[in-house]
């Protein structure tokens, strides 16, 4: 059951931010979708439950994306390791913490991503263009990482419950 609610949360996460965002202005500068539910994936899940998951994603969006390959696999991979340090020393559902981790974890994908293009050799002015972009996607990912990752919590433990109600009824 977990499995298959990963499985259509990542391809309509996948599917909105490749076909559908584009296309609506006041998302220009939003930030990463699956940032969140690879947040949520190390806040709330198990490790050996999201690290099939975050790789898997790293390797569909490096596919889907044209840019490096490894990059996305990369980042997707250190923002769930990074989740995992931070919650042996704060509590996960600390709601200060949900508000800010999101922004963390968007702020950390774009430093690698802005390392990887310094790597490759780049002028000023992709600095200059790049941290407005960064600016608006920290403050996006402030404004609404906090109920994209509760409303997955809820959707999720919602899902578990009438999941496990229909396998009592059976047996």
């Amino acid at each position: 059951m977990t499995y298959c609610f990963y499985i259509c949360v990542c391809l309509c996460l996948v599917i909105f931010q490749t076909t559908i965002m584009p296309h609506i202005s006041l998302f220009n500068n939003f930030y990463d979708l699956l940032i969140p539910f690879i947040i949520y994936l190390g806040l709330f899940r198990h490790a050996r439950e999201g690290i099939l998951f975050v790789l898997v994603l790293g390797f569909l969006m490096d596919n889907l994306s044209g840019g490096t390959f490894g990059l996305y696999l990369t980042t997707y991979f250190w923002l769930f390791i990074v989740v995992k340090l931070v919650i042996e020393y704060l509590y996960a559902r600390n709601n200060i913490l949900l508000l800010f981790i999101v922004a963390a974890g968007v702020l950390m994908e774009n430093i690698i991503f802005i390392a990887s293009v310094f790597m490759s050799g780049s002028d000023s002015l992709f600095l200059a263009i790049t941290i407005r972009s960064v600016i608006f996607q920290i403050l996006w990912a402030g404004c609404t990482g906090f109920f994209f990752i509760t409303f997955l919590n809820y959707i999720h433990m919602k899902l578990e419950k009438w999941f496990n109600g229909l396998i009592a009824e059976k047996s």
